[in-house]
């Protein structure tokens, strides 16, 4: 992959790509791309870790919080998910859905990377009504709820500095052999209108992620929906949170085998690259496109607000290993504010429906 890009580079007019550009060849070529690889990315022998995979507590608890708000807005009991990992969210989902609901679930996958597909095969049992699908032609129109989990964080993003009272954008080019940055004077106009739109405002040495396939990815979703919600979970930062000092630095990071990579031009196609959302801007071209805002809310409340709590059995148990032992470790550690649920936030958004 390394040598792919730098021809990739070196084969440009420039000779440099923005980052949004490495970032997608990196992760999502098609034959060295990070997420089409047959190589494990989540658990204790890929690189990262999700909520959905520490317990399926998780998928549990969300399915019986659409089974009540389906019910509540009057919505057919369908759910599209995007990027849906190893399947454990929806297996976990799907398998509470039977205990809950004598209604039938349809549920689609749409999934991209053709490992994370096999790895949903090994997981679920598909059928005519839970599927995986390849475009949003196969469900439109769509009515239910469209749900995502760490997806908007790894979209590719261009990345801007301020120097010396001017935007630059920051791009990737090669020197001496090595991927390496390359400082610009700032000339995209969508990067300009994103900053402008949001009200952002770079101190000097300040650098940020500017995540424009956010926009695209909205403008997807929004058009597929003709009635129903948007269920987001995710990290990010407000507007306001972004200009804090702690973050003058951005938020652009790579994972590799569980280790925090501060330079994500080493080992492309190795490591899973991210960076936090902008909130508010995925509400804001929400509210554009046709999605309003009802809540924002960290992960951790989420749960506890979707009774999460009556899933816990307190009880002693002399098996720390036991099934009840480790559910009850997982519940904790999904709202005890140390957690990592205190990182998330769940945003919901609808459209065509009024909240009550």
């Amino acid at each position: 992959m390394r040598n792919f890009i730098m021809d990739f580079i070196e084969n440009t007019p420039q000779q440099m790509i923005s980052y949004a550009e490495y970032i997608q060849q990196a992760l999502y070529h098609s034959e060295y791309g990070y997420y089409m690889k047959n190589t494990p990315k989540i658990g204790p022998a890929g690189d990262f870790i999700t909520s959905s995979n520490i317990s399926d507590i998780y998928g549990r608890t969300i399915s019986k919080w659409f089974f009540q708000k389906a019910k509540e807005y009057k919505l057919p009991f369908q759910v599209c998910e995007i990027g849906g990992g190893n399947g454990r969210f929806a297996r976990a989902f799907i398998d509470e859905w039977k205990v809950i609901a004598d209604e039938e679930i349809h549920y689609c996958i749409f999934e991209t990377s053709p490992y994370h597909r096999k790895l949903q095969q090994e997981q679920i049992a598909f059928s005519e009504n839970i599927r995986q699908i390849d475009s949003w032609n196969e469900i439109i129109p769509f009515c239910g709820m469209i749900f995502s989990n760490e997806l908007f964080d790894a979209l590719p993003v261009h990345v801007v500095e301020k120097k010396n009272d001017q935007l630059h954008e920051i791009m990737v080019t090669v020197k001496e052999g090595e991927l390496a940055e390359k400082a610009v004077p700032l000339t995209n106009g969508d990067i300009c209108l994103f900053l402008e739109e949001s009200g952002l405002s770079l101190s000097n040495g300040q650098r940020i992620e500017i995540p424009l396939q956010m926009e695209q990815m909205i403008q997807s979703l929004s058009a597929a929906l003709n009635k129903g919600i948007v269920l987001t979970a995710d990290y990010g930062y407000t507007d306001e949170e972004w200009q804090e000092p702690m973050r003058r630095d951005g938020s652009l990071r790579g994972y590799y085998k569980h280790s925090l990579m501060s330079n994500v031009l080493e080992q492309p196609g190795k490591m899973d690259i991210t960076s936090h959302i902008h909130f508010d801007s995925l509400i804001r071209i929400g509210e554009k496109e046709g999605l309003n805002f009802h809540f924002k809310m960290r992960q951790d409340e989420f749960l506890l607000s979707a009774g999460i709590l009556q899933e816990l059995e307190d009880h002693y148990d002399p098996n720390p290993f036991s099934p009840i032992s480790k559910r009850n470790r997982a519940i904790r550690s999904l709202i005890m504010p140390s957690g990592m649920s205190s990182a998330f936030h769940l945003v919901l958004q609808a459209k065509k429906i009024c909240e009550k």
